[in-house]
């Protein structure tokens, strides 16, 4: 096989990734061969350009998401290749995606700031589910009382989504455009008499005395999410240094007494 070829590396590189059953980076490709015949970055490049050409018309695809490059089915054909595996994909909620979105959108930001946002509480299984499906992790903790966790999504949440980068997401315009408008009013959408409603509003407090928060509608939070989409921060590597160096410093000049490492539970 001559690897100096295109055509053949690209042989190569098909084998690989279908062998491999996920991401490889160009770093990764390269250290799978010998240093006297490794290609260079340029060569990868081209066999992979001339394996993407080969897919095209078949049943499967060359995709570069953020780890890396990976073979995979063409999404038209999922309704039938999901019928391979008996268990049904798994359905997430709407208050997960909410916060799913918010951290994608608005990263870095703490549980707190989501909570302000969508004017509910986050449930702490909501967070452990993300964390677990490794699309999200902790970058850092904001530097106010109590030191929040800062959340931002991860290169497996991107992978997931057949993303290489968060330039990638959707305009938040197109979500809104999915949002379903809002059913017809029914008659038990009237207007309440003002005398009923005064009264009912009357009753409609918590043990403080105070109203009940209401959730805000996922247009609502879309409308808000608008501005928050530009200038995205992509590596917190620097906060995580940050954190690290914080906590040093703790250690020197805190009383032994006091684990200033404790991560604080939100």
């Amino acid at each position: 096989m001559n690897l100096s070829d295109p055509n053949d590396l690209a042989t190569l590189l098909e084998a690989l990734l279908l062998a491999a059953g996920k991401p490889l980076s160009l770093e990764r490709l390269g250290e799978l061969f010998d240093e006297v015949e490794r290609p260079d970055a340029v060569q990868l490049r081209a066999a992979l350009e001339v394996l993407g050409q080969r897919c095209e018309g078949r049943a499967f695809e060359l995709k570069e998401v953020a780890s890396g490059y990976r073979l995979q089915v063409r999404e038209r054909f999922a309704p039938w290749v999901g019928r391979l595996w008996e268990e049904r994909p798994q359905r997430y909620s709407r208050a997960l995606l909410e916060t799913l979105a918010l951290i994608a959108y608005r990263q870095p930001i703490t549980r707190g700031e989501i909570e302000d946002i969508r004017g509910v509480q986050v449930s702490s299984q909501i967070i452990k589910t993300l964390q677990e499906r490794e699309w999200i992790r902790v970058v850092g903790y904001r530097e106010v009382p109590g030191r929040p966790a800062m959340l931002a999504t991860t290169k497996a949440f991107l992978d997931h989504f057949n993303l290489s980068g968060l330039d990638g997401l959707p305009p938040l315009a197109e979500l809104r455009a999915m949002e379903p408008e809002p059913l017809p009013v029914q008659d038990d959408d009237l207007p309440v008499p003002a005398g009923l409603q005064a009264r009912a509003d009357g009753l409609a407090v918590d043990e403080d005395g105070l109203p009940p928060a209401s959730e805000v509608s996922f247009r609502t939070l879309l409308a808000e999410l608008d501005e928050m989409e530009l200038g995205l921060k992509t590596d917190f590597d620097d906060l995580l240094e940050e954190e690290v160096e914080a906590a040093a410093g703790d250690e020197e000049g805190d009383d032994p007494s006091f684990d200033s490492g404790a991560e604080v539970l939100l």
